[in-house]
Protein backbone atom coordinates (compact mmCIF):
# COMPACT_ATOMS: atom_id res chain seq x y z
CA UNK A 1 0.00 0.00 0.00
CA UNK A 2 1.32 3.44 -0.87
CA UNK A 3 1.78 5.87 2.00
CA UNK A 4 0.41 9.37 2.16
CA UNK A 5 3.31 11.22 3.76
CA UNK A 6 6.95 10.68 4.52
CA UNK A 7 6.90 12.86 7.63
CA UNK A 8 3.48 13.87 8.94
CA UNK A 9 4.62 17.07 10.64
CA UNK A 10 5.69 18.63 7.33
CA UNK A 11 3.85 20.15 4.42
CA UNK A 12 5.40 17.73 2.00
CA UNK A 13 5.69 17.86 -1.78
CA UNK A 14 6.27 14.74 -3.86
CA UNK A 15 8.20 15.20 -7.13
CA UNK A 16 8.79 13.10 -10.21
CA UNK A 17 9.70 13.59 -13.87
CA UNK A 18 8.75 12.08 -17.23
CA UNK A 19 10.61 11.91 -20.53
CA UNK A 20 14.16 11.64 -19.30
CA UNK A 21 15.04 8.79 -21.67
CA UNK A 22 13.49 10.30 -24.80
CA UNK A 23 15.18 11.36 -28.02
CA UNK A 24 12.72 14.18 -28.61
CA UNK A 25 10.57 16.63 -26.70
CA UNK A 26 10.88 18.31 -23.31
CA UNK A 27 11.30 16.65 -19.95
CA UNK A 28 8.30 17.30 -17.72
CA UNK A 29 8.09 17.25 -13.92
CA UNK A 30 5.33 17.64 -11.36
CA UNK A 31 5.10 18.46 -7.68
CA UNK A 32 2.09 17.37 -5.61
CA UNK A 33 1.03 18.14 -2.05
CA UNK A 34 -1.74 15.99 -0.57
CA UNK A 35 -3.61 16.54 2.70
CA UNK A 36 -2.14 14.65 5.68
CA UNK A 37 -3.28 11.02 5.79
CA UNK A 38 -4.68 11.23 2.25
CA UNK A 39 -5.72 7.85 0.83
CA UNK A 40 -6.38 6.68 -2.72
CA UNK A 41 -6.25 2.96 -3.48
CA UNK A 42 -6.03 3.55 -7.24
CA UNK A 43 -2.83 5.62 -7.21
CA UNK A 44 0.35 3.89 -8.30
CA UNK A 45 3.52 4.50 -10.29
CA UNK A 46 2.45 5.86 -13.70
CA UNK A 47 4.50 3.17 -15.46
CA UNK A 48 2.36 0.50 -13.80
CA UNK A 49 -0.90 2.07 -14.99
CA UNK A 50 -2.59 2.01 -18.38
CA UNK A 51 -2.95 5.23 -20.36
CA UNK A 52 -6.69 5.10 -19.70
CA UNK A 53 -6.19 4.80 -15.94
CA UNK A 54 -3.64 7.64 -15.87
CA UNK A 55 -6.09 9.84 -17.77
CA UNK A 56 -8.85 8.99 -15.30
CA UNK A 57 -6.64 9.70 -12.28
CA UNK A 58 -5.31 13.05 -13.46
CA UNK A 59 -8.45 15.12 -12.68
CA UNK A 60 -8.87 13.28 -9.36
CA UNK A 61 -5.32 14.21 -8.35
CA UNK A 62 -5.81 17.80 -9.44
CA UNK A 63 -9.09 18.05 -7.52
CA UNK A 64 -8.00 16.32 -4.31
CA UNK A 65 -4.44 17.66 -3.95
CA UNK A 66 -3.86 20.59 -1.63
CA UNK A 67 -1.62 21.92 -4.37
CA UNK A 68 0.05 20.72 -7.56
CA UNK A 69 2.15 22.11 -10.40
CA UNK A 70 3.61 20.84 -13.66
CA UNK A 71 6.62 22.29 -15.48
CA UNK A 72 8.93 21.43 -18.36
CA UNK A 73 12.41 21.99 -19.77
CA UNK A 74 12.76 22.17 -23.55
CA UNK A 75 14.91 19.99 -25.78
CA UNK A 76 17.09 23.04 -26.50
CA UNK A 77 17.65 23.60 -22.77
CA UNK A 78 18.39 19.89 -22.29
CA UNK A 79 21.14 20.13 -24.92
CA UNK A 80 22.69 23.05 -23.04
CA UNK A 81 22.67 21.68 -19.50
CA UNK A 82 22.28 17.86 -20.00
CA UNK A 83 19.27 15.71 -19.18
CA UNK A 84 20.12 15.14 -15.51
CA UNK A 85 20.32 18.85 -14.76
CA UNK A 86 17.24 19.43 -16.92
CA UNK A 87 15.31 16.92 -14.81
CA UNK A 88 16.30 18.79 -11.65
CA UNK A 89 15.38 22.11 -13.28
CA UNK A 90 11.95 20.82 -14.32
CA UNK A 91 11.26 19.69 -10.74
CA UNK A 92 12.50 23.03 -9.39
CA UNK A 93 10.20 24.86 -11.80
CA UNK A 94 7.27 22.75 -10.64
CA UNK A 95 8.11 23.55 -7.02
CA UNK A 96 8.42 27.23 -7.95
CA UNK A 97 4.87 27.12 -9.30
CA UNK A 98 3.27 25.71 -6.16
CA UNK A 99 1.09 28.22 -4.32
CA UNK A 100 1.81 26.38 -1.07
CA UNK A 101 5.42 26.43 0.09
CA UNK A 102 6.63 22.94 0.89
CA UNK A 103 8.60 22.38 4.08
CA UNK A 104 9.83 18.97 2.94
CA UNK A 105 10.37 17.39 -0.47
CA UNK A 106 10.37 13.72 -1.43
CA UNK A 107 11.75 12.83 -4.84
CA UNK A 108 11.64 9.67 -6.90
CA UNK A 109 15.12 8.25 -7.52
CA UNK A 110 18.49 8.47 -5.83
CA UNK A 111 19.66 11.99 -6.73
CA UNK A 112 18.27 15.51 -6.48
CA UNK A 113 19.69 19.01 -6.55
CA UNK A 114 18.72 20.82 -3.33
CA UNK A 115 15.90 23.33 -3.70
CA UNK A 116 15.89 26.60 -1.71
CA UNK A 117 17.49 24.93 1.32
CA UNK A 118 14.32 22.90 1.88
CA UNK A 119 15.09 19.44 3.32
CA UNK A 120 14.54 16.60 0.87
CA UNK A 121 14.63 12.84 0.74
CA UNK A 122 15.38 10.76 -2.36
CA UNK A 123 13.33 7.57 -2.48
CA UNK A 124 14.32 4.81 -4.89
CA UNK A 125 11.17 3.61 -6.65
CA UNK A 126 9.34 6.26 -4.65
CA UNK A 127 6.56 6.38 -7.25
CA UNK A 128 5.58 2.93 -6.02
CA UNK A 129 5.84 3.85 -2.32
CA UNK A 130 4.39 7.32 -1.73
CA UNK A 131 1.12 8.74 -2.99
CA UNK A 132 2.42 12.24 -3.68
CA UNK A 133 5.30 10.89 -5.79
CA UNK A 134 2.94 8.50 -7.61
CA UNK A 135 0.60 11.41 -8.31
CA UNK A 136 3.50 13.56 -9.54
CA UNK A 137 4.57 10.76 -11.89
CA UNK A 138 1.03 10.55 -13.31
CA UNK A 139 0.76 14.30 -13.84
CA UNK A 140 4.21 14.58 -15.42
CA UNK A 141 3.50 11.63 -17.70
CA UNK A 142 0.02 12.70 -18.81
CA UNK A 143 0.99 16.32 -19.43
CA UNK A 144 4.04 15.25 -21.41
CA UNK A 145 2.10 12.68 -23.44
CA UNK A 146 -0.47 15.32 -24.27
CA UNK A 147 2.28 17.68 -25.38
CA UNK A 148 3.91 15.05 -27.61
CA UNK A 149 0.52 14.16 -29.11
CA UNK A 150 0.21 17.81 -30.15
CA UNK A 151 3.69 17.84 -31.72
CA UNK A 152 2.96 14.62 -33.61
CA UNK A 153 0.37 16.39 -35.78
CA UNK A 154 3.17 18.33 -37.51
CA UNK A 155 5.70 15.46 -37.43
CA UNK A 156 3.65 12.28 -38.01
CA UNK A 157 6.52 10.26 -39.53
CA UNK A 158 8.30 10.00 -36.13
CA UNK A 159 5.29 8.16 -34.63
CA UNK A 160 5.29 10.34 -31.51
CA UNK A 161 1.60 9.62 -31.08
CA UNK A 162 2.66 6.11 -30.08
CA UNK A 163 6.23 6.41 -28.79
CA UNK A 164 6.01 9.90 -27.17
CA UNK A 165 9.60 10.58 -28.24
CA UNK A 166 11.15 7.42 -26.81
CA UNK A 167 13.74 5.59 -28.98
CA UNK A 168 11.59 2.88 -30.54
CA UNK A 169 12.77 1.15 -33.71
CA UNK A 170 10.21 3.09 -35.78
CA UNK A 171 11.33 6.38 -34.27
CA UNK A 172 15.03 5.68 -34.81
CA UNK A 173 14.44 4.54 -38.39
CA UNK A 174 12.42 7.70 -39.07
CA UNK A 175 15.33 9.84 -37.87
CA UNK A 176 17.68 7.97 -40.21
CA UNK A 177 15.27 8.52 -43.10
CA UNK A 178 14.04 12.08 -42.44
CA UNK A 179 16.72 13.54 -40.19
CA UNK A 180 16.06 15.29 -36.90
CA UNK A 181 13.26 17.73 -36.12
CA UNK A 182 13.56 20.99 -34.16
CA UNK A 183 12.22 19.03 -31.19
CA UNK A 184 14.95 16.38 -31.09
CA UNK A 185 17.66 16.48 -28.43
CA UNK A 186 20.81 16.89 -30.46
CA UNK A 187 23.19 15.83 -27.69
CA UNK A 188 21.75 12.32 -27.39
CA UNK A 189 23.78 9.47 -28.81
CA UNK A 190 22.19 6.12 -29.46
CA UNK A 191 24.77 3.35 -29.80
CA UNK A 192 24.74 -0.43 -30.29
CA UNK A 193 22.58 -2.42 -30.00
CA UNK A 194 20.56 0.63 -31.03
CA UNK A 195 21.21 2.78 -34.08
CA UNK A 196 23.52 5.76 -33.86
CA UNK A 197 21.38 8.76 -34.72
CA UNK A 198 23.47 11.91 -34.38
Amino acid sequence: MLLSTFQHEFIEAGCDEAGRGCLAGPVFAAAVIFPPDYRNALLNDSKQLSEKKRTELRPIIEREALDFAVASVSAEEIDKINILNASYLAMHRALDSLKTKAAYIIVDGNRFKPYQNIPHQCVIKGDGKYLSIAAASILAKTYRDEYMDGLSKDFPHYDWLSNKGYPTVKHRNAVLEFGISPHHRKTFRVTDPQLKLF
